[in-house]
């Protein structure tokens, strides 16, 4: 229904409680939206922890490095795309969520930071590059996978940032 459709009586409804019990737990549909935003980011953490545990084990080289990545987050963004576009789009950032989410995102480029230099890739300032990499990969499967071009399937997205990662890192 989107953020502005959207009213507590309405999730109410939807969900077969009262407004009443609703409210015990969400004053508003703002603290809704962040909840919701919270279990997003701790479901989206625990499946990123998974997919670094996993990279330290089996030591994957650069492409497997980059494809195991991409797909983790692909993956994490079709779950569920209208809820996702909303969290992203619509959901007013508290500067505790803000601060959360950078938090999450320097965490990450450290992560790939130590992927980066054990493929011998990570050139003078690792961390910076694991940020760019981070940060430039999560805006661009925003795009593949929830507002892909017309004529562009997000497949062939995918593959092409792949390929250019790959190109980049070399």
């Amino acid at each position: 229904m989107g953020y502005a459709a959207t009213t507590t009586n309405k999730v109410a409804e939807r969900a077969g409680v009262s407004i009443g019990s609703l409210y015990q737990y969400f004053p508003d549909k703002d603290a809704l939206l962040m909840a919701l935003a919270e279990r997003h980011l701790s479901e989206a953490t625990d499946v990123l922890v998974e997919v670094f545990v996993a990279l330290q084990r089996d030591q994957p080289d650069l492409q497997g490095t980059l494809t195991r990545l991409i797909d983790a987050v692909v993956a994490l963004h079709r779950q569920d795309p209208a809820m996702h576009r909303l969290l992203f789009d619509q959901t007013p950032r508290t500067p505790e969520m803000a601060a959360r989410l950078r938090s999450l995102e320097r965490q990450l480029a450290t992560a790939v930071a130590e992927q980066l230099q054990r493929l011998g890739v990570g050139g003078a300032l690792p961390a910076t590059r694991g940020l760019l990499l981070v940060q430039a990969i999560e805006a661009q499967i925003h795009g593949a996978v929830l507002d892909p071009p017309d004529d562009l399937p997000t497949e062939g997205l995918v593959h092409e940032m792949l390929e250019l990662w790959l190109r980049a890192l070399k």
